[in-house]
Order: structure tokens, then sequence, then C-alpha cells
């Protein structure tokens, strides 16, 4: 018999593993997310190696790590988590503005996401770190992961598909992630080859100071370009472009980047929707645009402003989508023609391009 007394179920506290090789970190950390009553910090650990051997004994929901430590730095633990009990993983770290590329690396791993490590400071701004901590781990806690297997990387294979007539000629792609995006757009991102005919305009959620190391890890690997959009520049075919941090991208009536300090839409700030609805007023039935893996309804709103336009519209899948959020409220809109996993999506983009007679070997 479920007898409640009218009060509704508990639900079971979130379990945080805390990784780093300082004990100062680890004390802030515990004392940051102990003041959410939804977590419970099961463990702490010095290094990876220490937190392998408490994550199957406590079964974490979450486990945030540091990148560089001793005996087993962050990187190798990420694999080894990945390969042997996939957990989602937040790198918590200080290195941004040294060596950016391996905190990607943790991505490129496994890792869901990463944050600035917290410095404590001031009341307000230690609040404010403890929020963002908190909610970082509370979104983690409902992702889905994928279990990593340890081999050799080969290059992606793009699979030709058939697609619907495309009725207009696409000009330009836009592209919007949050939760898991970076991952995704490496995906999406390495498949184009160097002379794809479009500008792409991405916007990535992600934590402060970590903008300009995302872009230059992805233009290390792509065989496009990737960079910053630059203010009053015309967008390139064969460019990846992403907002700078803390202003939103906007395309001008005259086709060229502008940037916006207007209020954050749905929290964000680059937003996703308010790109998307630049891209659909300057490009109408000429744009594309793809909404991928993240958490809230950022970018569903404006993905259907470009398939309102007649623009053609995707969606990443449930399958693929470690959390099939905005893609979900995309879909639910109507906003989404077409619904693919990831590893579909660059092959649709290149048909696009090819379909149109455009040459891009």
């Amino acid at each position: 018999m479920n007898m409640n007394n009218g009060t509704s179920e508990q639900r079971p506290k979130i379990k945080v593993i805390l990784v780093d090789d300082s004990q100062i970190a680890l004390t802030l950390l515990k004392k940051m997310l102990l003041s959410s009553p939804d977590i419970e910090v099961v463990g702490t650990a010095m290094n990876g190696r220490e937190a392998l051997e408490l994550i199957p004994k406590l079964d974490p929901t979450v486990v945030c790590t540091d990148l560089h430590m001793p005996a087993m730095d962050g990187l190798e633990l990420t694999r080894e988590i990945m390969a042997r009990y996939p957990k989602p993983i937040l790198v918590i770290s200080a290195s941004v503005s040294e060596g950016r590329h391996n905190v990607f690396h943790l991505m490129e791993a496994g890792a869901v996401d990463v944050l600035k490590k917290p410095r404590g400071g001031m009341e307000s701004e230690y609040i404010q770190q403890s929020n963002e901590l908190i909610n970082r781990g509370k979104i983690l806690a409902g992702v889905h992961v994928f279990r990593r297997v340890k081999r050799e990387s080969t290059p992606p294979v793009v699979i030709a598909l058939p697609q619907a007539p495309v009725m207009t000629k696409p000009r330009i792609v836009s592209i919007g992630a949050s939760t898991g995006g970076p991952q995704a757009f490496q995906n999406i991102l390495s498949q184009l080859p160097a002379k794809y005919p479009f500008p792409i305009i991405c916007v990535q959620h992600i934590g402060d100071g970590f903008m300009e190391g995302l872009v230059e890890w992805f233009d290390s690997f792509c065989a496009i370009k990737v960079e910053l959009a630059q203010d009053g520049a015309m967008p390139l075919p064969g460019v990846a472009y992403f907002p700078r941090e803390g202003s939103h991208l906007l395309i001008d009536s005259g086709g060229r980047f502008k940037y916006s300090l207007d209020i954050p839409f749905s929290g964000h700030r680059p937003s996703i929707t308010v790109t998307f609805k630049s891209v659909a007023e300057r490009y109408g039935s000429s744009a594309i645009g793809v909404l991928l893996t993240g958490m809230g309804n950022d970018g569903a709103e404006g993905l259907k402003a470009i398939a309102d336009m007649g623009g053609i519209t995707i969606a990443q899948d449930e399958t693929t989508s470690i959390v099939f959020g905005m893609p979900k409220v995309a879909a639910e809109l109507g906003a989404a023609r077409h619904v693919l996993p990831l590893d579909k999506i660059a092959p649709m983009l290149v048909s696009c391009a090819t379909m149109n007679g455009a040459k891009i070997q």
C-alpha cells in the first residue's frame, strides 16, 4: 500500500564523486555542491587511480574531475571511465588559458561538459559559482552517455543519403547545440570537405573562458576553416563561424555579421534561437538549420522560423543525443522536417550541396 500522506515521493539524491589533486579545491567544490539538498558527495579522490577504485563501489551519478593530476590525469581517467563504467563526466579545470586543447581532448574521450574551476571570492561571486556548479551537476545527472571502446581513431566515412528534392538552392547552414554539443559538432564539422560551398554559422552553449579554445580545437582537425565571427565580416563558403562569448550573433541586412548585447534568450547569450531567426530573416528558404543535443528549449523557435520560411530543418534524434531536450521541443513544434541520427547529419548537409550542382571535392 502506498501511503504518502499527501506528500510527493522523494527523488533519490544525485551522487557525485570529486577528483582533484588539490585538497583545497576538493573542500571548496564539496561545500558548494552540498549547499543543494538534491546532491550528495559520496566520495573524493586525488587522482584518477583512486577514482577508478571508488566508482564501482559507490556508483556515482556524476563524476567531476580536474585535468592535471599525478598518477592518472583527467584524460586517462575519462577514457577508463567511458570504457569500463560509462558515467556523465564534468571537467572542472583552471587550465583554460594554458594547454586549452587538453580540456577538449577530455570531451573527445567522452566527458560531457567543462566548467572553469571555482575560486571562491566575494559572497556574491561564491553564490554564482555554486549555482553554476550545482546546475551543471543536475543537468549531467539526466544525460545519456555512450560507452567508449578504446581503439585507434579512424576517419569518418561520408555516407550518401537519398533526400527529398530541395525546392530552393541553399546558401547557408546554421547549427546550434548545448550539452553534448562539442562532440556532436566534432562529428559533423570533421566530415565536411574543405570546399564545402556554404558558410556554416554555429552556436554552442559553453562556460565562460572556453569558446576560443573550442574553436581552436575544431580548427585543428577539420578540413574546413573554423574561426570566431568578426563583427562586420561577410560569411564565406567553407568556413564555420562561432560567436564570441557573451554576445548574440546576427546577420545584418547586408549579409554581414553583427553582434548584439540584447538580453539573453532562454538564459543564453549567445542564443541559438536569436541567430537562427536572424538567418531565417536574411536567407529565407535558402537557409539550412540544424539543432543538436542540448538541455532546454533554445533553438527550437529559431528552427521553426527557418522552417516557416521554407528552409531545410534538421534535428538530432533521441538515440544519439546526449540530452534530447532542444531537439525534442523543436520536433514537437513541427520545426524539424528531418530527425536524423548524428552520423547522418553531415552526409545530408553534403547532399544538400551536391544536389544543387555544387562541386565540393
